[in-house]
């Protein structure tokens, strides 16, 4: 598969999937718990595979890179905390945990971005990884909040927040790249 094409498939499956996990993360009259618990790993693990996939096409070793495989392990850290067989505690310090690591990969591809910050839309990706570090950090701090306090309640709103910011930030970047992949100024996307 073509590098250019599997960054946009890859993007858009980390976009699909955070806003699977906004909707499993966000209180529902509709849906159940198991229901809302369902969507939220689902998201999450199309998350990773998004993450890993536009990892993959980055060949130089720099912080876009290492940005996008800490993402990845974060999103296998959240999906470990829901599926593993560990008490509540050990599953939500997962959670947390792979919430922090998601937040510190966008951060690292922030770095990148900065350094190219006069290329074309770099701007743009600069902005979506801010908003997705963001939105990880308040998600980790709501499971924080939750942890401590031993009600699921508490928290609710950061994370819930958290996961909408993250979503808007891994869309704003999946249309970036669509644009950078369709422009008629590439060669490459001929």
């Amino acid at each position: 598969m073509d590098n250019q094409i599997k960054e946009l498939f890859g993007s858009w499956v980390q976009a699909i999937g955070t806003f699977i996990a906004a909707v499993g993360a966000t209180p529902s009259s509709i849906l159940t718990a198991q229901q809302l618990n369902n969507l939220s790993l689902i998201g999450n693990g199309l998350q990773g595979i998004g993450n890993a996939l536009i990892a993959d096409t980055i060949e130089q070793f720099n912080l876009e890179k290492i940005g996008n495989e800490l993402q990845a392990i974060g999103n296998s850290a959240v999906v470990s905390g829901m599926v593993l067989p560990v008490d509540d505690s050990t599953s939500q310090e997962l959670v947390i945990k792979g919430n922090w690591l998601q937040a510190l990969g966008g951060c690292a591809a922030i770095g990148d971005g900065f350094a190219h910050l006069d290329e074309p839309g770099e701007a743009i990706n600069v902005i979506s990884n801010l908003l997705q570090g963001i939105g990880n950090s308040l998600q980790a701090i709501g499971g924080i909040e939750q942890l401590r306090s031993g009600n699921e309640e508490d928290g609710e709103v950061e994370q819930v927040l958290g996961s909408w910011i993250q979503t808007v930030g891994s869309v704003l970047g999946a249309l970036e790249v669509t644009k950078e992949t369709y422009s008629p100024d590439t060669d490459e996307s001929s």
